[in-house]
């Protein structure tokens, strides 16, 4: 799953229109943006094993940190109270818990049985939508569809930078959603991990577009 977290961000914002996209980016992919590092570190491991599944190489064979059911709740807690602290919104703290959170359930549609429920367990769980191609594109290009319509919904560019910005920001994301599925495997686990931590220039583009929109006034 990749752009449909991207989706389950852009609906948020119907949720919550004071916050900023790419806060919400941040709560949609905290789940990978820290699994980067936990790979660098030698504390979570993935191998490559083409044919794993039909849509990716990839091998998710430890990763209860980041990708356990239990401690993406934690980290869900923690997330919205950090930004609770600083914005004193409740409603707010629900909607980023809940972003972080939603990772786990959309992982769980396409993943193979290898997400854990707790660190420490021995019980996987995943749908393993993955084993379809089609079935994988539909669902999760489904989900991102929605999600950016539900923005645009409530959000106006306020100036030329607010349309391309978005716009150009759509078109990545789906061009490198095309590349994950069509594209050569990784070499190693230390490229995926670089390459995942250059998700954080996607947090910045949402604050950067996010930033030349505006609220829809009846939306308010």
């Amino acid at each position: 799953m990749f752009i449909g977290h991207f989706g389950i961000a852009l609906a948020a914002k119907k949720v919550h229109p004071k916050t900023s996209l790419g806060m919400l980016f941040i709560g949609a992919q905290f789940i990978d943006l820290l699994w980067p590092l936990l790979l660098l570190t030698g504390v979570e491991h993935v191998r490559i094993d083409p044919g794993n599944t039909v849509v990716t190489p990839l091998d998710f064979y430890d990763y209860p940190i980041s990708h356990s059911l239990l401690m993406t709740i934690l980290w869900g807690a923690i997330l919205g109270g950090i930004f609770y602290l600083k914005f004193k919104d409740v409603k707010q703290f629900f909607v980023i818990a809940l972003c972080v959170t939603s990772h786990w359930f959309l992982d769980w549609l396409t993943h193979r049985p290898d997400l854990p429920l707790v660190p420490g367990s021995s019980n996987y769980h995943g749908l393993g939508l993955w084993n379809s191609l089609p079935g994988t594109m539909i669902i999760e290009f489904g989900i991102f569809a929605l999600g950016l319509w539900l923005y645009l919904q409530t959000t106006n560019a306020s100036n030329r930078t607010g349309h391309w910005a978005l716009w150009s920001l759509i078109v990545f994301l789906i061009a490198v959603w095309l590349g994950n599925f069509f594209g050569s495997p990784p070499p190693n686990a230390e490229a995926i991990a670089i390459v995942g931590n250059a998700t954080w220039l996607l947090v910045l583009w949402g604050y950067w577009a996010d930033r030349n929109r505006s609220v829809i006034s009846s939306v308010l």
